[in-house]
């Protein structure tokens, strides 16, 4: 054979493999990007900024179970991915890390509105929306299996999400926030949720009662839990009371809706108490499937 025919022939070869290469990569399945929004840049959704933190021996394609943590005020969502003990009792645990960002005001702080769009400010609830489908188009989520939570401001945030949204996660827990004011005229719009409460008995910065603030107030953790136990249609007294060492709880269980409502409170202040995010963790499990 001519060498000329031969080298077409081999040319014709090398493209029929190219093809086939090409053809076959297409049909993998699609991976999920190495991780994105890292602390060396956020990802953007909506009107704002969010950040992920992986846990270390994720394979890249397994659906992941993830903590949606909220900020406090004048902190940021790259505080939430750097923390010691969301990367000890989630990531560890193989959950993935999603924090978002709270709007950045004029003062250059950024915090939480944590009430529903007025018109003055970003809608968060939107904004939520957006940090969620954003980080599922960049990474498989477990979405049943989404635990949201979050301090002060953040934990009133967890109340916003729970209340006008509740039925997009499994369980929520709030660190010293409430529903702020104005609260829903009647039941939750987000139907029934299962919500544990942690507050400090001495807190002065958010007290229980809450406090007003300049045109606003920062919303009542017992009106709160009243509006959460009527849309539950769980019944006005506590199912049991555990007085432990550390929180004494009143407990709501065996509601119509299936899901149960907590009050633990500690003796402290305005703080994280020590535990807290594996109590979180080991209440979000336990309630998988039911409360």
């Amino acid at each position: 054979m001519p060498h000329h025919a031969a080298f077409r022939l081999a040319g014709r070869a090398g493209a029929a493999a190219l093809v086939i290469l090409l053809l076959a990569i297409s049909a993998w399945p699609a991976r999920a990007e190495p991780r994105p929004c890292g602390e060396d840049a956020p990802c953007r959704a909506g009107e704002g900024e969010y950040y992920l933190a992986f846990p270390d021996d994720w394979d890249g394609e397994s659906p992941l179970p993830a903590v949606l943590y909220f900020h406090s005020h004048r902190s940021s969502g790259l505080s939430g991915i750097r923390s010691a003990t969301l990367r000890q009792e989630f990531s560890d645990h193989g959950y993935l890390i999603i924090a978002p960002n709270g709007e950045l005001r004029a003062n250059g702080v950024r915090g939480w509105a944590a009430r529903p769009a007025t018109g003055g400010g970003r809608d968060d609830l939107a904004f939520v929306d957006a940090v969620m489908s954003d980080a599922a188009a960049r990474v498989p989520l477990d979405r049943n299996r989404v635990l949201v939570t979050g301090f002060s401001s953040g934990g009133s945030m967890v109340w916003l999400v729970a209340c006008y949204e509740g039925g997009s996660f499994a369980g929520y827990v709030s660190i010293a926030g409430a529903l702020r004011r104005p609260v829903p005229d009647g039941n939750c719009p987000g139907g029934p949720v299962r919500m544990l409460h942690l507050h400090g008995f001495a807190d002065q910065t958010v007290p229980i009662e809450g406090r007003g603030i300049r045109d606003w107030h920062q919303g009542d953790v017992f009106e709160s839990m009243s509006i959460l136990r009527a849309t539950n249609g769980c019944r006005s007294n506590p199912t049991r009371i555990v007085a432990g060492q550390t929180y004494g709880c009143r407990i709501w269980s065996g509601c119509a809706s299936g899901r149960g409502v907590e009050l633990c409170l500690h003796a402290g202040g305005h703080m994280l108490p020590d535990g807290w995010a594996e109590r979180a963790r080991n209440w979000f499990e336990a309630g998988i499937g039911g409360s």
